[in-house]
């Protein structure tokens, strides 16, 4: 009988796939230990004594995990930990936040008022490009969404300085 190299090549890898599996039990047995614990890198003996039990044809992914860091409190300054702000200072910076949420809400009212007098309660004044009709209602439309979005940052900075201190 003549071997080819396409035959000699198919029984060199039936021979190699075939001593794989008894070369990889014997040099690397995965263990699942108490607590859900997996090692490969243990003796038998060590599995023993800790109580471990052998997985066989289960494939296995470890993954290392990070340690999560403790929770840590934000620090009330940029200063050292643990000191604190004078009230003195305190009611500066309370008194600064609310001026300037007070400035940004009378900013905001303004340009909704301004809004509300260009949309004319739902008529506008049809612009020089907006000869096909669709166009002006979908400005229409835009316009009302951003009176919407405005009156709800309105309602948000409200909140925000009722939240402040007095």
């Amino acid at each position: 009988m003549k071997f080819t190299a396409p035959l000699f090549a198919a029984a060199l890898m039936v021979m190699l796939t075939s001593a794989r599996p008894a070369l990889a039990a014997d040099a690397n047995v995965t263990y699942k230990c108490p607590g859900n614990n997996y090692s490969n890198t243990i003796s038998a003996k060590e599995a023993k004594d800790k109580g471990c039990k052998v997985l066989e044809n289960a494939p296995v992914t470890v993954i290392q995990s990070v340690k999560p860091r403790a929770p840590t409190a934000p620090a009330a300054t940029s200063g050292p930990a643990g000191t604190r702000v004078d009230p003195a200072d305190q009611r500066a910076r309370d008194n600064d936040a609310r001026r300037i949420l007070e400035a940004e809400l009378k900013r905001e009212e303004d340009r909704l008022a301004t809004m509300k007098a260009e949309y004319n309660n739902g008529e506008p004044e049809r612009q020089g490009n907006e000869k096909n009709y669709q166009k002006y209602l979908d400005r229409v439309a835009d316009m009302k969404s951003a009176i919407g979005r405005k009156e709800s940052d309105i309602a948000a900075l409200k909140r925000e300085i009722a939240k402040q201190p007095q």
